[in-house]
């Protein structure tokens, strides 16, 4: 997903998604370890999403604090 469709999101389909890419993430370290995906660029990917959903809910976050000050 690109950062302007996450955008679009709201924050708790976000968080949900987020906790999706993290299990995700974990299925995909079990099966390199067991031989099962040979494709480990989707590991990359997936950890970069997670980056960006954590991302955009740290950007909102501080919106927030600057809005309540």
């Amino acid at each position: 997903m690109k950062p302007a469709q996450i955008r679009q999101l709201t924050t708790e389909e976000i968080r949900s998604r987020l906790e999706d890419a993290r299990h995700e993430l974990m299925n995909l370290r079990f099966q390199v370890v067991t031989g099962q995906q040979t494709d480990t660029s989707r590991m990359k990917k997936t950890r970069r999403l997670i980056a960006r959903f954590e991302t955009i809910l740290r950007e909102r976050e501080l919106a927030e604090s600057r809005g309540a000050k």
